[in-house]
Formats: C-alpha cells, sequence, structure tokens
C-alpha cells in the first residue's frame, strides 16, 4: 500500500521512547474519582493504605507510581488499533512530566465507579470518544500527581514549592539545583492529601502534545511480545470452537455426536439452546469435530426471511410508519420552488475484525476467571454474573490488546456465551470462533432506507430540506435510558440533523423499525454518521448538479458562515487541484464534506473507472480540522484507515439475508480493499486551538460519499445504493455482453467487442 501523507504545517521532529517491561503488580491500590459534571474529586477510600512491602504513590484511579522511579498509567479506554494507549497516555504523561519512554501502560479493570465514560454513560470504548473524554480527566490526574510530587519535595527541603519544577519524572528545586526522583518522593507523595484541583500547563509550556510520538504498543506488536485474546495460555486450557443457529431465532432440536467424539483430540461436545460447541486439545481437532456433528436445528420464525423483504419492509414503514423528530428548523411545507427528492438504500454490514472473537474462561464453583479483549468490560462481568449466578467480586475480567473492533466488541453476546460453554466443564477453556461463525453471528449494522428532499430557489441554492431515515435503533437495547424523551435515537440523526450548512428551512426525522426477533443489530465504525453522511453528502452533490453549479463551489456557497468547515474545505480544494485542468474520459473526482464527532473533514477522491465498470481509486485528499491535535501520526493513520475500511464497504461489502439466514461467510464473499487497490492518500491537518474533537471513525464516515460522488463524476451514474453496482457502471453493455457471450472458436469476435468497448467515448 503506498500513502503519501502530507501536511499544512511543517512536521516535528519523530520522538523515540522505547518500550519498557511491564511492571510486576503488587500491593495494588487505586483512589476514587467521582466523575461529576467537568469536576473530578481525586481521594483514597477510608480503608486504602499502601502496602509496607510495596511502596506505591496512587493518588488517582490512572497514575501509580513506583519507589524505583517506574509509572504505570492506567488507561480508561481500550486499545484495538486506534492509537488510544498512546493518546492517553500522552496527556498523563504531559502534565505529570515524564516521558512515554518511562512509562508502562496497562489496561484499567472493569469497574465503572472509576472508569465510567461520562460521553457513553458506561466503562465503553467506542463513538470516537477517547480524547473527548480524556482530554481533561487525564490532564487532571497526570497535574495532580505532579502538585503532590512537588509538595512532597518541598516539605523535605523546606522550600517554597513554586521554586521547584519537574521533567523527565524528577523534581529540581531551582535556586539550589537540588533534585529528588519521582520514586524517591513516592512514599512522602502517598501521605498527602491528593487536590481537588491542580493547574494545568499552558499549551505553550507542551513537549508532548501535538508531536509525533511513537505508539507505546508498537514495538510489543514488532517483536510479538504483545498478548492479544487469542494468544492466551492458561495452564489445563483446552480449545473450543462453536456453531450457534444458522437462522436468526433459531434453536437447537438435537445432535448426533458420534462421528465427532471419534476424531482424535476431541475432548467434549456442549450444547446450548441455540449452538453446540465441540471441546479439543486444540483449535484443529475442535474444528473437525465441530464439522462431524450432524445437528438438526428449528429454524423458527424467521426461516423464510429474506434481504427483499426486509427492504419492502423498510420502505413501507417509511411511508406509513409513525416518524420521530429529530430536528425542525423553519417550516418545510411553507417553501416554494424546484424540488428535487431522492431516495437512498444501505445495507446491513459486518464488523470483519481481523481477529475473530475469542474469549478464555475458567468458571469454578467459588469464582469465574475471564481473558477477553472487549470494549465493554463492566458488562463482561454482568453477563458472567448472569450465567453464573456469583457475585461480581468472585468474577474476574482481563483485557486483552484487541485485533480490531469497529463496535463489535461493544457487544458481549460471546463473552456470556463462552461463559456458558466454561460453566458446563472443569477446566478453563478458550472458545473461538471461526471466520464463517463470526460473520454469520454478527451484530450487524442495520439496513437503512432513506427519503430526501430538498426546494431550491432560483440560484440554486436549497431554502427547505427534508431527510427521513428508517431503520432500526441500537441505543434502544443498548441503553436505553439514552433515548430521547419522544422516543428518538440520536445516533439515527447525528450528522443529519446538524449539517455544516445554511438551510433556512428543514425537517429531520426517523422511523423506528426494529429488525426481526434474534436478529440483533449493533454498532458500526462511524455509528449514526457514517449512514447520515453517505445521504447527506450525495445529495447535496446531486442538488449542484440540479443547480448546475460545481461541487465544491456550490457547498463553500453553503459554509460561509461556518468558518471550520469552511477552513478544511478550502484545504482540500487547494491540495487536491481541483478544478485545475482537465481530466481523461472516465476520470473524475467527488468531494465530501461533514463535521462527525466534533470534528471538521472535507475529502476529495479521485477514480477512473474502466469501460468495464471496474473502480480504480488514483489519490484521495483529505483535509483534518480535530481541534488541538494530541499526535499527528495517530491522526494521519486514523484517516488512512477509515477511509480504507469506508471504501471497502462501499465497493465490496454488503450482508444479506436468504431463508432467515446470512449468505456471506468469508472474505471472499464479503471482500475488504487489497493492498494495490488502495490509492495514495495524503491528509493534511489544520493547526487549531479548540478542544479536541473524536477522529477514530471520522475517516470511515468520509470514504463512501466522497468515492461515489468521483463516480458519478466520471460516469455521469448516480448511486443511491451500496455496496456499489459496477454493472450499473459499464461504458457498453451491450459490447460488453459481445465479450462475454463470446466462444473459443470465433476469439475474433470477443477481441473486436473488447476493443470497440475501450474505443467508446465518454
Amino acid at each position: 500500500m503506498t500513502l503519501r501523507v502530507d501536511r499544512a504545517q511543517e512536521e516535528p521532529g519523530l520522538q523515540d521512547p522505547q518500550r519498557r517491561e511491564w511492571l510486576k503488580r503488587g500491593g495494588l491500590v487505586v483512589a476514587f474519582i467521582s466523575l461529576g459534571g467537568a469536576r473530578h474529586v481525586w481521594g483514597f477510600p477510608e480503608h486504602a493504605r499502601l502496602d509496607a512491602d510495596h511502596p506505591q504513590f496512587a493518588p488517582n484511579a490512572f497514575v501509580r507510581v513506583n519507589r524505583d522511579g517506574s509509572v504505570q498509567l492506567v488507561m480508561p479506554s481500550i486499545e484495538m488499533g486506534q492509537g488510544a494507549y498512546t493518546g492517553q497516555a500522552t496527556l498523563l504523561a504531559e502534565e505529570l512530566d515524564v516521558g512515554l519512554d518511562q512509562i508502562a501502560v496497562e489496561h484499567a479493570p472493569p469497574n465503572r465507579k472509576l472508569y465510567t465514560n461520562p460521553l457513553l454513560g458506561d466503562q465503553a470504548t467506542g463513538g470516537s470518544t477517547t480524547i473527548r473524554f480524556c482530554w481533561t480527566t487525564l490532564r487532571d490526574a497526570g497535574a495532580a500527581a505532579r502538585s503532590m510530587l512537588v509538595a512532597a519535595a518541598a516539605q523535605r527541603w523546606k522550600v517554597d514549592p513554586g521554586q521547584c519544577t519537574t521533567a523527565h519524572g524528577v523534581v529540581t528545586h531551582t535556586p539550589s539545583g537540588r533534585t529528588l526522583s519521582y520514586g524517591e518522593l513516592a512514599d512522602a507523595a502517598g501521605q498527602l492529601t491528593p487536590p481537588a484541583k491542580a493547574p494545568l500547563k499552558d499549551p505553550k509550556q507542551f513537549q508532548l502534545i501535538g508531536k509525533s510520538l511513537r505508539r507505546v504498543d508498537t514495538p510489543g506488536k514488532v517483536d510479538g511480545t504483545l498478548a492479544f485474546g487469542m494468544d492466551i495460555r492458561v495452564a489445563g486450557m483446552k480449545v473450543a470452537t462453536v456453531q450457534a443457529s444458522p437462522t436468526f431465532g433459531g434453536k437447537l432440536v438435537s445432535v448426533d455426536e458420534t462421528r465427532a467424539r471419534a476424531i482424535p483430540g476431541v475432548i467434549d461436545v456442549v450444547k446450548l439452546d441455540n449452538a453446540v460447541a465441540v471441546i479439543g486439545e486444540h483449535f484443529w481437532a475442535a474444528k473437525k469435530g465441530l464439522e462431524a456433528l450432524d445437528i438438526h436445528w428449528d429454524p423458527g420464525a424467521n426461516g423464510a426471511f429474506t434481504t427483499e423483504q426486509l427492504f419492502k419492509d423498510l420502505a413501507d414503514a417509511s411511508e406509513h410508519g409513525t416518524p420521530i423528530l429529530g430536528r425542525e428548523v423553519g417550516q418545510v411545507g411553507n417553501v416554494k420552488g424546484k424540488l428535487i427528492s431522492a431516495t437512498y438504500q444501505l445495507p446491513m454490514l459486518a464488523h470483519a475484525t481481523m481477529e475473530p472473537l475469542n474469549t478464555t474462561v475458567h468458571v469454578r464453583p467459588d469464582a469465574c476467571e475471564i481473558w477477553v479483549g472487549t470494549q465493554v468490560p463492566a458488562r463482561c462481568v454482568d453477563v458472567a454474573m448472569k450465567v453464573t449466578g456469583l457475585p461480581a467480586e468472585s468474577i474476574q475480567v482481563h483485557n486483552q490488546y484487541m485485533g480490531g473492533g469497529f463496535g463489535r466488541r461493544l457487544f458481549e453476546d460471546s463473552v456470556e456465551q463462552a461463559v456458558a460453554i466454561a460453566k458446563q466443564v472443569a477446566y478453563p477453556v478458550k472458545v473461538i470462533w471461526t471466520r464463517e461463525e463470526d460473520i454469520a453471528q454478527d451484530r450487524y449494522r442495520a439496513a437503512y432506507y432513506d427519503r430526501i428532499s430538498a426546494t431550491l430557489d432560483d440560484q440554486g441554492r436549497p431554502q427547505a430540506w427534508t431527510d427521513r431515515t428508517t431503520g432500526a435503533s441500537v441505543m434502544a437495547t443498548f441503553a436505553p435510558g439514552a433515548m430521547g424523551k419522544n422516543g428518538l435515537d440520536p445516533d439515527l440523526v447525528e450528522c443529519a440533523a446538524e449539517l455544516p450548512y445554511a438551510i433556512p428551512n428543514l425537517r429531520v426525522d426517523w422511523v423506528r423499525h426494529d429488525m426481526p426477533t434474534g436478529l440483533h443489530v449493533g454498532w458500526w465504525r462511524g455509528v449514526g454518521p457514517t449512514h447520515n453522511v453517505f445521504v447527506v453528502e450525495s445529495f447535496i452533490d446531486e442538488l449542484a448538479h440540479a443547480a448546475g453549479k460545481d461541487p465544491a463551489a456550490y457547498r463553500r456557497d453553503l459554509v460561509s458562515d461556518n468558518p471550520r468547515a469552511r477552513g478544511v474545505l478550502d484545504l482540500a480544494i487547494q491540495k487536491s487541484g481541483w478544478g485545475s485542468g482537465s481530466l481523461p474520459p472516465r476520470h473524475g473526482r467527488g468531494i465530501a464534506l461533514a463535521a462527525p464527532f466534533g470534528s471538521f473533514l472535507c475529502v476529495v477522491m479521485e477514480v477512473e473507472v474502466s469501460p468495464q465498470g471496474e473502480v480504480i481509486m488514483r489519490r484521495a485528499v483529505a483535509a483534518v480540522d480535530c481541534g488541538t491535535v494530541i499526535n499527528p501520526n495517530t491522526v494521519e493513520a486514523q484517516i488512512q484507515g477509515g477511509l480504507v475500511y469506508g471504501w471497502s464497504a462501499a465497493l465490496y461489502s454488503g450482508i444479506t439475508l436468504k431463508h432467515g439466514a446470512v449468505e456471506q461467510r468469508n472474505f471472499n464473499d464479503y471482500r475488504v480493499l487489497r493492498m494495490n487497490q488502495t490509492p495514495p492518500t495524503e491528509v493534511y491537518l489544520v493547526p487549531s486551538t479548540e478542544t479536541p474533537g473524536g477522529i477514530g471513525e471520522t475517516g470511515t464516515v468520509m470514504a463512501m460519499p466522497s468515492l461515489a460522488n468521483a463516480i458519478f463524476a466520471a460516469t455521469g451514474v448516480r448511486l443511491r445504493t451500496l455496496p456499489i453496482d459496477t454493472s450499473a457502471l459499464v461504458q457498453d453493455k451491450h459490447a460488453l455482453d459481445a465479450v462475454l457471450s463470446a466462444t473459443t472458436p470465433d476469439p475474433s469476435a470477443a477481441s473486436d467487442a473488447l476493443a470497440a468497448i475501450v474505443r467508446t467515448p465518454t
């Protein structure tokens, strides 16, 4: 994959921190933190004492300084490849005045009191909220620890704390030059009362924030020492793989185990209400045993359900269902002018993480121990309690690095299943889902059906805008308390209700249409904005075309009062060379602009569409204003990776249903983009002092509309349904049919027909 990354400003020097060994844990003490509004209160519970054999300074839930000067940082958000640990560690280390090479990072244990993300209402990682949540929280934590260490040094020297400075884990008394390391001060600092609020650094003093730092987890990934869930080994552990009912809502009727038990290495067969697991000495034995089972399923009520029925139901609900208002401005019904309308349709999507779901569990009469990579560790405790009947204090979850999450690991269904399997055996068992099971039993991004319209004045500007989306709600089951009083799922209208454009009359609503029982939906990378921005930005392009205006100039006119949106738009126009020179036939540039997750982005795509309908992506340019940048490298990587993930979905991905079951099984029929298909991608960052916005999902949000708009520019074909139907992009269908129908006895016919396609003008 060739990626070219450029910046709007000079790149600062790269740092080279080295990973330290994970520190030995002993006498672990964490403090109480109250996350109430914007105020953070720090202090120890009354019963907390520092163990004399393991002295440690732990002023809050995130920072621990040991006597040897080593520093542990406990990360409230989980690392799944998005650079979360590096970003969080940077915020803590900046205020604590240590380098990234002086710290070890670790996963936070399940603890809602200490580690709840207030933006999500739970101990969870998702929604591009990590830096937005941690920007204040972790800097406060680091500043509090630093102020206590300074106070301890000042007490020892009997000087004014204001005469002391900190750097690289050392406190210095400036007038005398005396120094004490944080390790030397750990005991004394641990006896002090944490401040309610410590002063934060002036941004001009930042040594780490804003620098291109190497990730703290890179060395372990390179040398193989970093443990993912799939890497877990426990003494006495066996390995299981599982098959659930292929039909959503189906049940297990019977299993003939005879052939499976005859396979060497097969140990046991475990039955659940809707699934069967085979346990073996190793994965291959379990897999071959599962394949040898003779299983009889009851398909249940969804045995005849299809994708066609799903979209028919969505269309009917959109037309006849009761809409829930998302936002209304002005009076859309009173506006006269040229009416433009369109209907968009988006498919169900699987997450298809690099690491399939896996959970290792050991259930004993008095305890349950779980090793898993999860975005919701506390919810894993909840389901283990439900399955085992054990109290929370008897359940231990060891969170692991994840080989991708994309929202899939926000759901604890696989953990619940693994605990139910492990409950039936006396040994630890690692339950691994095959890739086929992972795709067939996902928590899918819901399918959507959108009807959108706008009324244009005589200048082609939209004076009225209506957008109705129809689809299922994830929030309704995941966090029903977050639903609006009128029943609104705010995720379903995010980036549709609040547009970057000035439109005087607007109405956005949602018709809830839940999936059939047993077909579960979940958040997919980019959540609501991925769906809504595709619809909005595709339709804005349609309006520009209807008005006879350049798509970039049309947008520019509509964001004249939105400086941050105008800033990324202008930068993308400039860097992409938009409007400069003519492109070859069947080449085109497409543009998309949006403000998801508190950030502003504009992406310009350049594509070529072959006469046979193949889409070749030639270049991508992204301009990003995500507020204060913590680590430019991370922003660039997330934009690049997010675009690739979104392009894959636009070009190839779609979950279809037949007889109540998912038809796709692996990457042969649920394709992802290959390296040689990935275009050179340039990322430009707009300097900003605004509060940080989210970045982990923004690239995915922008991928689909920018690509579809570029294809329209190249072919004149408007794509309102995903994934892209390449047959609609064929230049000369009659000539192509001749190519496909030509036989070997007359190879010249195929050759002549293919030549005709290539010669056909645009």
